[in-house]
């Protein structure tokens, strides 16, 4: 099946837009620089971008989430402990978008308008899904959204570390990222002892409990 004409001048405008982005903000006028550089005709822009340059956010977002799942192919997960899998795909995406970083900040100083809230959750909670499929996650239950809910934190913070950091190769943003995961693993042995404490306060609740109301 062929593209739609809509996501062909998308794809175009995407390729010039974040030179414009990083010059002149996330804004309309960015995208109607790299309309004019892409030379698409307003009608044409208009098709591809009904709602102005927000709608290249998805966009964009899309094509560092892909060009994660390209770089994955080429790693040896399983070789990995489950911590450093998880660090390996918030690192290749930002690493992807490195040639795009001023973009980047663009759009996330545009999605902190309080408007556009539902916007950011969506975008890096697609993120943050693609990471776990990407590791075979099979959860169904709580886990699947607390997961999820966790690593959004996770690659939140690291980008805004990451838009700071000057260091030689974003060593500094590595380092944060080994730590803030840390944290995360310690959390998760801290609930794994917690459950079968809880399922042993169930357990007393209910022998308890048939004392109270003994059956009749």
């Amino acid at each position: 099946m062929s593209e739609a004409p809509s996501a062909r001048f998308r794809a175009r405008i995407l390729e010039a837009f974040p030179a414009h982005a990083a010059r002149l903000g996330w804004t309309d006028a960015a995208l109607k620089a790299a309309c004019e550089e892409v030379q698409l005709s307003e009608g044409e822009a208009a098709l591809a971008c009904p709602n102005g340059a927000e709608d290249l956010m998805d966009a964009f977002a899309d094509r560092a989430d892909q060009a994660m799942l390209e770089a994955l192919d080429g790693l040896d997960l399983q070789a990995m402990r489950y911590s450093q899998r998880v660090k390996a795909c918030v690192q290749v995406r930002l690493e992807a978008q490195a040639p795009y970083k001023e973009a980047a900040r663009a759009m996330t100083r545009a999605l902190s308008r309080p408007d556009r809230g539902p916007l950011a959750a969506r975008l890096v909670w697609r993120t943050a899904d693609r990471i776990w499929r990407a590791l075979s996650d099979t959860s169904t239950d709580g886990n699947y959204y607390s997961k999820r809910a966790i690593l959004s934190g996770v690659i939140a913070s690291t980008y805004s570390r990451w838009f700071a950091d000057n260091s030689p190769d974003h060593e500094a943003t590595w380092v944060f990222l080994d730590a803030r995961i840390g944290n995360v693993m310690q959390f998760e042995k801290f609930k794994a002892q917690l459950k079968p404490l809880s399922e042993g306060v169930q357990t007393a609740i209910g022998v308890a409990a048939r004392f109270r109301y003994p059956s009749r």
